[in-house]
């Protein structure tokens, strides 16, 4: 089989990450790569390609552009790829907006023979897959309510660029950086949600971006959703309840390459309606490995390969948790007001 040619526009942290994964992957090389951090264009010792601009990058002979940059620039590398005749893998948020990533699907419209898959790294951690399955199975019946709490300690943490604190750059704060990943989970368990109240805060850090998110949300069919996305969370946290009639499903701690988040467990509490102490029985699985990077770029290769849809991360998963995160913003009027923030429904 003849691998795949990969370009990966922005070769910092986690376009770096992806190299790794690729270079673990049967069904492709990376053979071009450029950031602005580069002085100029040139090749490695090893025979990557790099170069400063992705314009010049997207020039080269690729089958695949990954884009690993930043929110503001992001739909526009996606849109120079699909443009170009690449398959295109993009890193989560899709952009700074809604209007972002609606540009993109109009782009993939027009080029339906290529595939477009969104970087929605969590949807791939075993305890999320197993929480999935159990949910789809209905062994616990139906789900009642979520609880999620996802937070950091600042904004900028474990020397990331500081262009997260500048909304003309990043568009959001911790909810679109951060947060955007328990949106998606909540939306894959539950559906969709219509009814949204907020409140959106910077008062801790001060920047003209969100440093925390309350959130309470609701399903056509009541399915309520609380969700707390802080850059004030001082031991980071990720936690997900999911309550459903026979019992509930706890998703604790995500493994991550800073490890920062705990130890990644899953819990199934049985519910006993002859016994209502609030002790239930439980069942706890601790994962000590994290396939979830690995496993995406593999789906996503496959869906090349194969011809086949990609099974998560779509343009429309991206849109709906994009329209989210956005509903979310605005259903908080001073925090609308006050950055002028677009109705997701416009769109």
């Amino acid at each position: 089989m003849t691998k795949l040619k990969v370009g990966i526009a922005g070769y910092g942290i986690v376009g770096k990450r992806r190299k790794d994964c690729i270079d673990r992957s049967k069904y492709a090389d990376v053979i071009a790569v450029c950031d602005r951090t580069f002085e100029s264009s040139g090749i490695t010792d090893e025979g990557l390609k790099f170069f400063t601009t992705y314009s010049d990058l997207i020039q080269e002979d690729l089958d695949v552009l990954l884009v690993c940059m930043p929110n503001q620039i992001a739909a526009e590398v996606t849109i120079a790829g699909l443009n170009k005749g690449l398959h295109t893998f993009c890193e989560k948020p899709p952009g700074r907006t809604v209007e972002d990533i609606t540009s993109v699907i109009k782009v993939e419209r027009d080029n339906p023979s290529l595939k477009l898959m969104y970087g929605f790294n969590h949807r791939y951690h075993d305890s999320v897959q197993e929480a999935l399955r159990l949910i789809r199975s209905e062994e616990l019946g139906k789900i009642i309510n979520m609880r999620g709490v996802y937070g950091k300690s600042q904004l900028i943490t474990f020397d990331q660029p500081d262009w997260r604190t500048k909304r003309s750059i990043a568009g959001g704060g911790v909810l679109l950086d951060q947060g955007i990943h328990m949106v998606d989970l909540m939306r894959l368990f539950a559906g969709d949600f219509t009814d949204v109240h907020s409140f959106i805060s910077n008062r801790h850090w001060g920047y003209d971006v969100e440093d925390n998110a309350y959130c309470l949300m609701k399903t056509n069919d009541g399915i309520v959703g609380m969700l707390h996305s802080s850059a004030t969370q001082w031991r980071h946290r990720f936690n997900l309840d999911i309550n459903l009639e026979k019992g509930s499903i706890i998703l604790g701690g995500i493994l991550s390459g800073t490890k920062s988040y705990g130890a990644e467990t899953l819990t199934i509490a049985m519910a006993n309606p002859d016994h209502d102490g609030g002790d239930p029985e439980e069942h706890h699985t601790r994962y000590t490995n994290d396939p979830s990077w690995d496993e995406e770029i593999k789906c996503f290769f496959e869906s090349i390969i194969y011809d086949r849809a990609p099974q998560n991360g779509t343009s429309k998963d991206a849109l709906e948790t994009m329209k989210l995160v956005y509903k979310i913003y605005c259903a908080d009027s001073e925090w609308r007001d006050q950055y002028g923030i677009s109705n997701p429904e416009d769109y």
